[in-house]
């Protein structure tokens, strides 16, 4: 069966939801903000840290990592549901090849050994090798393949922030020979969710059975990387149901403060424990269980806030300019952050200046780098615009 079905979910021709571009593009420029802030952070092996650091960051960035990422996975997630209708799951698959594969292996090539050297200079000031006699060693590899997907593994070799279109990939190639059986069952499940509201709390589970025992992991923004699956299996099977989406509308603002309240219940937690992320302690893991139910019930909250019922929605108005030219944009963007973010905020944290006079000029600088770069060099030619995932389309200027 090459292609899915359902009564109500996700139909090929159903009109684009404006305020997933908006959640998808507010993460994905949120990003700078949170790298930039991770330079100043009194805990974590950022790239590069600034000599003085505030304990603020720690707070801020853990409730932007506890629903930003779910999120986005969860976004994806219904936009394969879209694909895997319009396309079939072979064409789906190898559309999802080219369009992360390709991204992925430019990135990991050409882009991310300039944070890894910068790295090393910014530990050690005596360090002066050169970025060209660097790269040797970068590419100094192995392969585990006990560590699907990431199987390539080296000293100083990194997946990096592309840690994100790895796991995508895989999530999307492991879909695609069950798109039709996981498609069925979803129709199936929403159903059953719109008349027991109560079970649209039952991905908690799944989530907690894996951060708990599996510890949580501060590389792949505090989840452990196979809890990223629940949200995005969640976005192909239930997230496009107009019944699910219907009960993520009521429930969302109940659900929003559980949220909030449930994260604040990690405080604890997160500040005696030695390593809240890892430990086997009681407090260690009831912290990681709180953990998981507070990033659904955000995820869930935050998606049913930004939902209008169709009644309230003009479909057929055009999106904003702004708006369109960033949501082709997002995969660039993201793509390109990271490097630029380190790059300057290398040549920052030397500075005198107050630490919020360093992360405006780090912030402001990377978002207007990664904005001229996209607009100048990645949309302009089918080349570059292959290498970052787009679209051979020819470049739309906004008006």
């Amino acid at each position: 069966m090459s292609r899915v079905s359902a009564r109500t979910q996700a139909p090929a021709t159903a009109p684009r939801r404006s305020e997933l571009d908006v959640l998808r593009i507010v993460v994905v420029l949120g990003l700078v903000f949170f790298h930039a802030a991770l330079v100043f952070a009194t805990e974590g092996d950022y790239y590069v840290r600034n000599s003085r650091t505030t304990e603020a960051i720690t707070v801020l960035a853990g409730f932007a990592v506890v629903w930003a990422m779910p999120a986005l996975f969860l976004v994806a997630g219904l936009g394969a549901r879209y694909s895997v209708n319009r396309r079939g799951a072979g064409r789906f698959a190898r559309e999802r090849l080219l369009r992360l594969g390709v991204p992925l292996v430019f990135t990991v090539v050409a882009l991310n050994p300039l944070p890894q050297w910068l790295r090393l200079r910014a530990a050690d000031p005596d360090h002066h090798e050169s970025y060209w006699r660097f790269l040797p060693r970068y590419f100094t590899v192995h392969l585990d393949l006990a560590d699907f997907p990431f199987f390539v593994d080296g000293k100083h070799f990194e997946s990096g922030h592309l840690w994100f279109v790895l796991l995508l990939l895989a999530f999307c190639l492991l879909l695609a020979p069950v798109a039709a059986r996981l498609a069925a069952g979803g129709d199936r499940a929403a159903a059953a969710v719109a008349r027991h509201p109560a079970l649209l709390l039952l991905p908690v589970l799944p989530l907690a059975l894996i951060n708990v025992p599996l510890g949580m992991e501060e590389d792949y923004a505090a989840w452990h990387h196979w809890a990223y699956l629940v949200f995005f299996l969640y976005g192909f099977a239930l997230a496009g149901d107009d019944r699910v989406r219907s009960v993520m509308r009521r429930y969302a603002r109940p659900l929003g403060v559980a949220g909030v309240v449930l994260f604040a219940a990690c405080a604890p937690g997160f500040m005696t424990a030695d390593d809240p992320f890892t430990d086997s302690t009681l407090l260690a893991l009831v912290t990681r269980a709180l953990f998981s139910a507070a990033g659904w019930c955000l995820v869930v909250a935050i998606l049913g806030t930004l939902d209008r019922p169709r009644e309230q929605r003009h479909t057929e108005a055009r999106p904003r300019p702004v708006m369109a030219y960033l949501s082709v944009a997002a995969l660039p963007l993201y793509v390109l952050h990271q490097p630029v973010v380190v790059a300057l905020a290398y040549g920052v944290v030397g500075w005198s200046a107050p630490i919020v006079v360093e992360y405006a000029v780090i912030v402001a600088g990377s978002l207007a780098g990664i904005l001229v770069l996209y607009e100048c060099v990645v949309r302009r030619t089918r080349l570059t615009r292959l290498m970052f995932g787009m679209r051979p389309d020819p470049p739309v200027t906004p008006s």
